[in-house]
């Protein structure tokens, strides 16, 4: 495994292009574990089950998100539908621990 990184348009192969994305990968792997720590620690924090979805703060995210993939030249749908996706899969992992712990 290499620390070389190609840009996107030095990847002349399908296997420079699949190992720069398995590069990312572990590094985003990485990050939604530490991410996934701070929802724990918020699934303890919160008293009711009923906190768990907070509707402003999810939106507060996706705008966050969508202007910054616009700051850096990508698309935000793409990125607003990642993110849903990932918000939605973190709630049922903290009402997953609220459940383990019988909280309601």
């Amino acid at each position: 495994m290499s620390d070389i990184r190609k840009a996107p348009d030095d990847c002349a192969t399908m296997a420079d292009v699949r190992i720069e994305i398995d590069r990312l990968d572990r590094l985003i792997v990485d990050y939604l574990v530490e991410r996934s720590s701070y929802v724990a620690r918020a699934s303890e924090i919160k008293r009711l089950k009923s906190e768990i979805v907070d509707k402003p703060r999810i939106e507060d995210v996706i705008a966050k998100v969508r202007a910054h993939a616009l700051s850096m030249g990508a698309d935000p749908e793409l990125l607003e539908a990642i993110y849903r996706s990932m918000i939605a899969a973190f709630i049922a992992f903290e009402e997953r621990a609220f459940e383990r712990k019988g909280r309601n």
